[in-house]
């Protein structure tokens, strides 16, 4: 997978979400589904990262690293979706989460720990959802980013020696 091709599957991604339907007031069976679609789409982006990881340490290549910027990209925008259905049939849970975009700004926001305090979990489901998007952010993400950030430098710093 090339970088055009990563950032070309990352805007699908982007843009699926915003086409994926949420309506208010889903309960019962329907909801019970909805949440356990939820739960299998994170345990396999989480673990299509730890493989994207365990490939890039094995072997560090191009294609590896597009494939854990693809994951990454499909892990913010699940935790978005959970956020945006939280607020959507919860109304009251999140305060300031009103569309789709203040859901993928609050889950961006709660990656990079630069909270302004605008949007935020008042409920106590927003904030258990908030505390798992947490944890995913520490245990998942953030190792994925770092590894991204590092070979970003590492082929800055290999082009860098070899025009010398």
């Amino acid at each position: 997978m090339t970088v055009g091709r990563a950032v070309l599957t990352s805007s699908l991604i982007v843009g699926l979400y915003y086409v994926v339907p949420v309506e208010p007031g889903v309960t019962g069976l329907q909801l019970v589904v909805r949440l356990a679609v939820t739960l299998c789409v994170g345990v396999l982006i989480t673990w299509l990262i730890a493989r994207q990881v365990v490939a890039y340490l094995s072997r560090s290549t191009a294609a590896s690293l597009s494939r854990l910027f693809t994951v990454t990209t499909a892990g913010v925008v699940t935790l978005a979706l959970t956020d945006y259905v939280v607020a959507v049939s919860y109304p009251g849970q999140f305060v300031g989460l009103a569309t789709r975009t203040d859901a993928l700004y609050f889950a961006v926001a709660t990656l990079l720990t630069v909270g302004f305090g605008d949007v935020h979990a008042d409920g106590q489901l927003a904030r258990a959802v908030v505390i798992v998007q947490m944890i995913f952010n520490v245990g998942v993400l953030t190792g994925a980013g770092s590894i991204l950030g590092h070979a970003v430098s590492d082929r800055i710093s290999a082009r860098h020696h070899a025009t010398r």
